[in-house]
């Protein structure tokens, strides 16, 4: 697909969050990225990084990141004069038809290139917040500016609710992306691959963040053993969580039941999730969307999920997973055994999700992604919705004021 005039398109990604811990919205801008440059599109990557951090040739740094709480979890952002030079030169090096920012109300990289920007932008909203302090004391600040944005997108339901609700406006939903085949094609490892005595249940996730929900899915441990005494758990992701905790929690006999894998490898993911007989989401809130239920429904894992609404939309209301009430470990283990002992549940809602899953394949996602683009380039010769007049001189082939900065 073309950009504008029926050329490619030079594009500008914005990831507020450091490279350093990837976590969901990194992996999004990353695979976005590379669809584009798969369609022939000129891509270029602004997120932050230290300079060990071993980053693809299309991406570049913007600097050491600081830890910051944010949405239940650590978040690693920069800010600041020196990020904002970064930022600057950038911008004006990349001459971007279309600049597409992620987060941009979240104090980092995002927030300071809608400041500085002009022209088509479009803006990506990943965050779904019931209830959010941080963005009502961010929006004053950024409201002038939010008038830039072209068009926005929200990666959910919930994360276009947040939106409204906070910042008004609306938002076409496009979901996050999953390279589908890459898990079903994926090899098991007979590491990680369940028997009738022993199945396997899978959790990934940061182990030091309550709302990723381990400690539900531990305290449903016990009930599931008695039940099911060869049942195996693996746990993967980064956190403090080890063996030592569990074996406190748990004691010696229960705790045997749960491995830990560390932090494991994109390849290693698929690997596990081809494997399992049951991939576990235990989540307790501030979940946007649910990338790693699509990826497990990919490779074929039977998803039990707790029943968030966006899990509950992921899973089709249900249909393509098992849900259970969120929080509540005895209904966890009690849907984990009913999961486990009924081969036709199982079958039936992997063939169901096998269905679902297509809707979220990069193929499909960059297609929409790109329709955006079209839209807001359109006509780039004249004024477009979000351009400050100001600008106009520097047209739609460049996204940066001259006159903001020293060059």
């Amino acid at each position: 697909m073309s950009g504008a005039h029926g050329r490619p398109l030079r594009i500008g990604l914005v990831c507020p969050y450091s490279f350093d811990v990837p976590g969901g919205v990194q992996f999004h801008v990353r695979d976005l990225a590379e669809a584009l440059i798969a369609r022939g599109h000129s891509v270029s990557v602004l997120a932050p990084a230290d300079d060990e951090t071993p980053i693809p040739p299309y991406m570049t740094s913007a600097g050491r990141a600081v830890p910051v709480r944010y949405n239940g979890a650590v978040a690693r952002m920069t800010f600041g004069p020196l990020t904002a030079a970064r930022v600057r030169r950038w911008l004006t090096a990349g001459e971007f038809d279309v600049l597409h920012l992620h987060e941009p109300v979240t104090p980092s990289l995002g927030m300071l290139a809608l400041w500085f920007a002009d022209g088509p932008i479009v803006a990506t909203m990943h965050t779904a917040l019931t209830r959010s302090r941080g963005l009502q004391m961010a929006y004053p600040v950024v409201r002038q500016s939010l008038e830039k944005i072209s068009a926005r997108i929200a990666v959910s339901e919930d994360a276009r609710r947040t939106l409204v609700e906070h910042m008004g406006g609306d938002a076409v939903v496009i979901p996050n992306g999953v390279y589908v085949d890459h898990f079903t094609r994926a090899t098991p490892d007979a590491r990680w691959t369940g028997t009738p005595d022993a199945p396997t249940v899978a959790f990934l996730g940061r182990l030091d963040e309550s709302r990723k929900g381990l400690p539900v899915l531990l305290d449903a441990v016990p009930a599931v053993l008695r039940a099911r005494p060869g049942t195996r758990f693996l746990v993967a992701g980064r956190g403090d969580t080890g063996p030592d905790e569990v074996r406190a929690l748990l004691g010696d006999d229960d705790a045997r039941a749960v491995e830990f894998l560390g932090s494991i490898t994109d390849a290693e993911k698929a690997a596990l999730l081809r494997s399992v007989d049951v991939y576990c989401a235990p989540q307790t809130g501030g979940e946007s969307f649910g990338i790693v239920l699509v990826e497990a429904m990919s490779a074929g894992a039977a998803v039990v999920a707790s029943d968030l609404g966006a899990f509950r939309r992921v899973l089709d209301d249900g249909t393509a997973g098992t849900l259970f009430r969120t929080g509540d470990p005895a209904d966890l283990a009690a849907t984990l055994l009913r999961v486990l002992d009924d081969d036709g549940l199982r079958e039936k809602a992997r063939d169901h999700a096998s269905d679902v899953v297509r809707r979220y394949d990069w193929s499909h996602v960059t297609d929409e992604v790109l329709t955006v683009y079209e839209m807001v380039t359109a006509g780039s010769s004249g004024r477009q919705v979000g351009e400050d007049p100001s600008s106009r001189r520097a047209g739609f082939g460049r996204l940066v004021r001259s006159d903001r900065w020293e060059r």
